[in-house]
């Protein structure tokens, strides 16, 4: 007996592979079948690194407390990112879910976190803490995530939350190291 889906469930999978991509092809969110080497595959694909690299982040245990949440929100708004990449882009509709809100929200978050921190002199080295450098990490995959979302017609918002996730991964990198007291890898010339 099947019992239907609860409105408020996001999915119910009850068989994890399907067999429908093993010629290379895959559906997106509108039910078209796309190539696997699509640009939004890709991009979508990224945003899933990055997800995972954040989950990694999340799983050290000297990541500073005040960092958790933010992060954690973040996480689980790359699902949103991730599923507009699985959209075609036809301009703003209702099954759209990256928000210029969420866009504010990561503003918000760097300003808050970059005014405890002393002003940049000096290019930053990934590094110090376990934590700052795996958050180095995610802030690259954001990056390369974002490149990515340039080569296929996506929802401009979803892009720019990516461009704001790696700045704030940026600073939070600054911040792990800070409130752990460790020093701040900086770039020296010629050294």
């Amino acid at each position: 007996m099947t019992v239907a889906r609860d409105r408020n469930e996001p999915v119910r999978l009850t068989k994890i592979y399907t067999r429908g991509g093993d010629a290379g092809q895959t559906s997106l969110g509108d039910g078209s079948r796309v190539s696997k080497l699509d640009p939004r595959i890709r991009a979508y694909g990224i945003v899933d690194e990055l997800n995972s690299q954040l989950g990694a982040v999340l799983a050290n245990e000297e990541l500073p407390e005040v960092l958790r949440a933010p992060l954690a929100r973040v996480q689980n708004q790359l699902f949103d990112v991730g599923a507009d990449f699985s959209v075609p882009w036809d301009g703003p509709d209702d099954r759209l879910r990256a928000t210029q809100a969420m866009i504010d929200g990561l503003e918000a978050l760097c300003d808050e976190h970059n005014a405890e921190l002393p002003e940049l002199r000096s290019f930053v080295l990934p590094g110090g803490t376990t934590a700052a450098s795996q958050l180095h990490v995610a802030r690259t995959v954001a990056r390369r995530a974002e490149l990515a979302s340039l080569e296929a017609d996506v929802n401009p918002l979803a892009r720019v939350y990516l461009n704001r996730v790696s700045d704030l991964l940026f600073v939070f990198s600054r911040r792990a190291n800070q409130l752990a007291g460790s020093d701040e890898p900086l770039w020296r010339p010629g050294a």
